[in-house]
């Protein structure tokens, strides 16, 4: 069987000496601080600052390093890199985030300086994870890939990278700031619950531009993102953003921490005056020194080219005659492959999420595995997507059976994507500082009440999101069933909120009723799931189609009846 080439390599964007040379110089700098705080020259209270802009955060138990993966893409060599850290400064595995990141929760600080060179050495680093700066921007996992894709996100994620990495005006905003951008028909991106989302588009002459949306959040207090401009023009691109961030530099507060977000701004300003304040910047801006130059697209566009597809034929009789052979592999296929731009191949959803598993955690060994499969299946790239899974997105359906058995093998071949067992979920108390509960028990327990391939596919569409705290870390807001950890005088209890929505219909779940303990929250969670399957109109009715028809009284009479 035909395999990818040695060497051949889709869209990843390739570091010049300047960026080389620019984080080679920051892992230095850390590393002087670092020798400082061990040697007790600075106290934390005065190496905070320095450690949250290289993305060390001080948890429950340990240091927790967060690795910045632009966009979510990473090379099969990057995630070896990754994996090599993991068995030798952590405890054999990672953790992949919501913001398509990766974090080591059980790092020592002397070794962080020598984490961030061996990193600098595949063109990675941890600059803009934490503090108050533009936060790593997120776009469609399947961006390059997508039948429905009408603008290659990667692009304009790339030129933000550049824009905004250390950019003196935008270093110490009030608060830090989310971006995320989709090229595609369908959101895959939760671009409306962020504090700027971007969708990409085309207008009647072709040309590429962007709808604005502004203020969207969530945490202590969720916003959905508003229409700021329906139309700019991509030479217009990064100016109207600029603009967007001047206005929140000038007018966000710094005199609250939970009303430092743009969300909070704008909601206060109201979106006309925001608007207003945008526009008048952006006229100001306009001009030679902020347009964005078609070469400069142009020259990121190119490493963002389409890898060297084969002339294939879009039907594969070895894909139909394995499919008819193992049911389990024809589930799997059903759930966790996407129709592809290229003919005769396909996008894989690798889930991070085995029955009774953690969410978003994978052994180094995986990472060794799914490096290796992604060189051998689709061309040596590999993306984190933002509900704490991994794809392949370039295989040739006459290699999905192939690639299936050797996942499955390794605990990463689960059929669950979109479904209920493919739970987000948060650290937690088990790691975080700041949260009231745990999530990573909860997030088992129900995984593996609903363990059933079969049941899952029954129960079609339905996604839990899991927060251990009103940070939303899990964003358990826009979950079609979402569970918030609370404290309640010492003890964990989990409030549980319906009808959200991450899409481009999105929408804020409606908070069911009382908080319950951890016991009762699995078994509150197959209550609602049974009143579902029993009044949807038909098995094609998703449950946040059903709940918007019957309303939220008869999953509370069945929840609370016995209060």
């Amino acid at each position: 069987m035909n395999h990818i080439a040695p060497g051949a390599r889709a869209g990843i964007y390739h570091y010049d000496e300047i960026d080389r040379q620019f984080v080679a110089e920051r892992v230095e700098q850390f590393r002087k601080q670092v020798d400082r705080r061990l040697s007790g020259e600075l106290t934390e209270e005065e190496f905070k600052p320095i450690r949250l802009m290289n993305g060390l955060y001080l948890q429950l138990h340990a240091y927790m390093l967060r690795i910045a993966v632009p966009y979510g893409v990473m090379s099969a060599t990057q995630l070896r890199k990754l994996a090599e850290i993991g068995r030798r400064y952590d405890r054999g595995y990672g953790h992949f985030t919501t913001r398509q990141n990766l974090q080591y929760n059980w790092i020592k600080l002397e070794d962080t300086p020598a984490i961030l060179h061996e990193l600098a050495e595949v063109d990675m680093h941890a600059l803009q994870t934490s503090g108050n700066c533009v936060r790593n921007v997120t776009t469609d996992p399947f961006v390059g890939a997508a039948r429905d894709e009408v603008v290659d996100g990667r692009v304009y994620a790339e030129i933000l990278r550049q824009w905004t990495t250390m950019h003196p005006e935008f270093t110490y905003l009030p608060r830090k700031f989310k971006i995320a951008i989709s090229g595609a028909e369908s959101d895959r991106a939760a671009v409306r619950i962020h504090d700027v989302g971007l969708l990409a588009r085309r207008n009647d002459k072709g040309e590429p531009g962007f709808s604005f949306y502004v203020g969207g959040g969530l945490g202590r207090s969720p916003f959905v993102g508003k229409l700021v401009r329906e139309w700019v023009a991509q030479e217009d691109f990064v100016a109207y953003l600029e603009a967007i961030l001047r206005v929140y530099n000038q007018y966000g507060r710094r005199d609250n921490i939970y009303k430092a977000r743009i969300k909070i701004l704008v909601h206060e300003l109201g979106l006309e005056k925001f608007t207003q304040e945008v526009e008048e910047e952006f006229a100001r801006l306009r001009g030679p020194k902020y347009r964005l130059d078609p070469e400069v697209v142009e020259a990121i566009r190119q490493h963002f080219a389409p890898p060297p597809f084969e002339d294939l034929p879009d039907h594969s009789d070895a894909l139909e005659k394995a499919k008819a052979a193992d049911p389990a592999f024809a589930n799997w296929l059903a759930v966790n492959v996407a129709e592809h731009k290229a003919p005769g191949y396909a996008i894989a959803t690798v889930s991070l999420k085995p029955a009774g598993g953690i969410p978003g955690d994978a052994t180094c060994d995986q990472m060794d595995l799914v490096a290796d499969l992604a060189e051998r299946y689709s061309f040596g790239e590999l993306r984190v997507t933002h509900v704490q899974n991994l794809v392949l997105a370039h295989v040739k359906k006459d290699d999905l059976y192939d690639l299936w058995k050797r996942l499955d093998a390794a605990e990463l071949g689960s059929a669950n994507a979109g479904l209920i067992g493919d739970i987000i979920a948060c650290p937690g108390l088990d790691y975080c500082a700041l949260a009231n509960a745990r999530s990573i028990p909860l997030a088992q327990a129900i995984s593996a009440r609903f363990a059933d391939p079969v049941r899952q596919r029954t129960i079609g569409e339905l996604g839990i999101k899991i927060s251990g705290c009103i940070n939303a870390c899990g964003h358990h807001h826009v979950a079609a069933i979402g569970i918030l950890g609370v404290d309640k005088k010492g003890t964990e209890y989990y409030q549980i909120t319906v009808g959200g929505d991450p899409t481009l219909t999105t929408a804020i779940g409606d908070i069911l009723g009382p908080a319950v303990t951890e016991t009762e929250a699995v078994d509150a969670i197959e209550a609602i799931v049974d009143v579902y399957l029993a009044n949807r109109s038909d098995e094609g009715e998703r449950f946040i189609d059903t709940l918007k028809r019957v309303g939220h009284a008869p999953f509370k009479e069945r929840i609370y009846a016995a209060d």
